[in-house]
């Protein structure tokens, strides 16, 4: 294994590097650009392409790309050469900044939700500059952002810059009026990344792992999770020779590969990186799932990125630990040795808390797909309902402000393991919960609703713009007050009491929850289709625009894409059933049932004195299932046949949900049922037990 100081950041275009490559003053002008947010000097931008093309040439690179993140949900790219023509038919390796700065893609081939028409093509792409440029398979590769010919957003990047913007603007205002100096404020986040390792042969077995990314058939093999083995377990060594290159490629790549360890599931494993700004966090974890892909595919293992791959064991989230920090480097969700006595901290924990509230169907929309909602509220996965858990001392801290009353403090306490020879340490003051969906974790949340495949750009464009919000509010207020401390504490004590509702420490599995939740008037989207009208409501429509991160045209393309995507992939599956159900299970079971019909005749003929019964039990019990099949694909035959696709997006999502999705679980459970009876040997393709246990 490679050095890991001599590797880190080799491939990326780092500030070190920078420094080396550029002049002092081109180096101190782009510095000012990442570090301020400020406008990028245009004069600059020759200098810095050609210190990037001399570095990348250095490595072998002969192409660059403008690397983008569309409304697909992955990442883009469109490789240019070096190349420029010259007299004498010879050529000279060149980039200027003009190449630099942007690029046109053709705007009409991605997702625009009607933004875009075929016969409208041009987009653009933009250099972002607070990322760092990298070189990936050979090829230079800007992070940009993308846009269309009448500047709307057309990917998920731009709406995230905006809103880092936005949050550090108002963020700023708040720390001015406690005499802080910071002139910036960075949302950070570290994605813990969930994911499925499966022997490749065994893949390319299954059309349904090729064609959608999980299973659509599978009975539950005898072991799964029940033992907790697997859980922090022993890595196997394939498993581990497989990390151990991916972290070697991650840090090549600047990527703070941190933590790795096997997670609750059979073949599920996870990856945790140390935080960075969320602009360049959601740059790395795009990288981190393609070079898990990519890994896995070089160690003959498939990584399985799907929500819920396979049904009866747990599935794979994406943990969003978010938190803001100053460009003077101070955490503002760092509570201190003494929370209580600290009003700034309150105060941002208050803009938290209150834009969690007043934005529940916000944030359920930003973890919202198709595969996502197999795994909300699966005792795996937060439920559906959006809640914070803040645990006791900052639950009391909070009690006291909004009671009046003296608060006593908790101390520290040292853990009493009751081995003398441990080392003694102070026990955390709250616990933690992994039921929450939005859980404070010492200083900073960890938003536990996303789906393993999914951006995090959606998310962290929510959070920023909703805190945003809240602190714009709260220094309208405060910028006004005569007396600057009393109000201070009226608007903290105000706000507890208004948004207390979405506190909540229990157990987020439980019915009484449900049951409690509905009572305080908080909201339960349990499916995509339910959470997506939130997007396009007048009020989420002003909230966006007041802080530039969306317009109105933009938020309603992202509800046309988000539905028509989430229709597609149910389209997608279902046709993948009907193949596989036509054309490998219920041939197999006809060929089984047959063979079972004629042991039960050879046994008459050979003694018709002997019981055939246990292959008549059989064999009725298999003509039962395989008749449940038979109508099972005809329903769902029916229904994709009958999609309306004439009508609105809406409509077809809602069809799919109602229709759809009902008669694929029909078909599925005959078939499972079909897969515990028939011999082994005549299942036409591998089984969860050597899904899940094949390395």
């Amino acid at each position: 294994m490679e050095n890991m100081e001599a590797i880190f950041g080799s491939n990326v275009f780092n500030d070190a590097v920078m420094q080396q490559h550029l002049p002092k003053d081109i180096y101190r002008a782009l510095r000012k650009t990442i570090d301020d947010g400020r406008h990028l000097d245009p004069s600059i931008a020759g200098a810095v392409a050609h210190a990037m093309k001399e570095w990348a040439i250095s490595k072998g690179v002969t192409h660059y790309t403008h690397w983008f993140q569309p409304l697909s949900g992955t990442t883009a790219e469109k490789h240019d050469a070096f190349i420029t023509p010259v007299s004498g038919g010879r050529v000279i390796e060149s980039f200027s900044g003009s190449e630099l700065v942007r690029g046109e893609p053709d705007a009409s081939s991605f997702p625009s939700g009607g933004l875009r028409s075929t016969f409208e093509a041009r987009g653009y792409t933009a250099w972002d500059p607070t990322s760092y440029a990298f070189i990936k398979d050979g090829v230079l590769c800007i992070p940009t952002a993308f846009c269309s010919y009448g500047g709307e957003a057309l990917d998920k990047k731009t709406p995230l810059l905006r809103s880092m913007e936005a949050l550090s603007r108002q963020a700023v205002r708040v720390l001015r009026l406690f005499g802080g100096d910071a002139r910036r404020v960075i949302a950070t986040v570290g994605p813990e990344q969930e994911y499925f390792l499966i022997d490749k042969k065994v893949w390319a077995q299954r059309k349904d792992l090729i064609f959608t990314g999980r299973t659509l058939f599978g009975a539950r093999p005898p072991k799964g999770q029940e033992l907790d083995d697997h859980y922090f377990g022993a890595i196997k060594p394939r498993v581990l020779a497989f990390m151990r290159e991916l972290n070697q490629e991650l840090w090549k790549l600047g990527i703070l590969a941190k933590t790795e360890h096997n997670e609750a599931a059979p073949a599920q494993h996870e990856m945790a990186p140390i935080y960075a700004p969320v602009n360049v966090s959601t740059d790395h974890n795009q990288l981190t799932m393609e070079m898990m892909r990519k890994v896995a595919d070089r160690h003959g293992l498939v990584c399985l990125l799907a929500e819920k791959p396979f049904a009866g064991v747990n599935g794979s989230g994406k943990h969003n630990n978010w938190s803001m920090t100053t460009d003077t480097g101070v955490n503002l969700l760092e509570p201190g040795d003494s929370p209580y006595d600290s009003a700034q901290f309150l105060l941002f924990l208050v803009a938290v808390i209150k834009a969690v509230d007043e934005h529940q169907d916000l944030l359920r929309v930003s973890v919202s797909g198709a595969g996502n909602d197999h795994r909300l509220g699966g005792f795996e996965a937060p439920p559906a309902i959006i809640s914070m858990f803040l645990g006791d001392e900052l639950t009391d801290i909070l009690d006291a402000l909004e009671s009046g009353a003296a608060y006593a403090g908790h101390e520290k306490q040292e853990m009493a393991i009751g081995v003398h020879t441990l080392p003694k340490f102070p026990r955390d003051n709250t616990d933690r919960n992994r039921t929450s969906p939005f859980a404070f974790t010492g200083n900073k949340f960890e938003f536990r609703s996303l789906g393993a495949s999914a951006s995090v750009a959606d998310c962290n464009t929510v959070i920023n713009t909703g805190v945003a919000d809240a602190l714009m509010g709260f220094a309208d207020e405060l910028e006004q007050a005569q007396d600057f401390q009393a109000a201070l504490h009226d608007l903290i004590v105000r706000e507890i009491r208004a948004h207390r509702r979405i506190i909540f420490n229990g157990n987020g599995y439980s019915v009484q929850w449900r049951q409690e939740a509905k009572a305080r008037g908080l909201l339960e989207l349990p499916t995509t289709v339910d959470a997506l009208p939130a997007l396009i409501r007048p009020q989420n429509i002003e909230l966006f625009a007041r802080h530039k991160v969306l317009n109105e045209a933009e938020l309603h393309a992202r509800y046309e894409i988000q539905l028509e995507h989430y229709a597609k992939i149910i389209t997608i599956e279902a046709e993948t059933m009907l193949t596989m159900a036509r054309r490998e299970i219920l041939p197999a079971v006809l060929r089984s049932e047959g063979e079972l019909a004629l042991s039960a005749k050879r046994v008459k003929d050979y003694a018709p004195v002997f019981s055939t019964l246990p292959q008549e039990k059989l064999l009725a019990r298999v003509n039962l299932a395989a008749s449940r099949l038979s109508d099972g694909i005809e329903t769902l035959n029916s229904a994709v046949v009958n999609i309306p696709r004439a009508q609105s997006a809406y409509d077809r999502a809602a069809y799919m949900r109602d229709t759809v999705l009902q008669a694929m679980a029909a078909l599925r459970a005959a078939a499972d049922e079909l897969e515990t009876i028939i011999d082994h040997k005549d299942w036409p393709f591998p089984t969860y037990a050597e899904l899940l246990f094949s390395i």
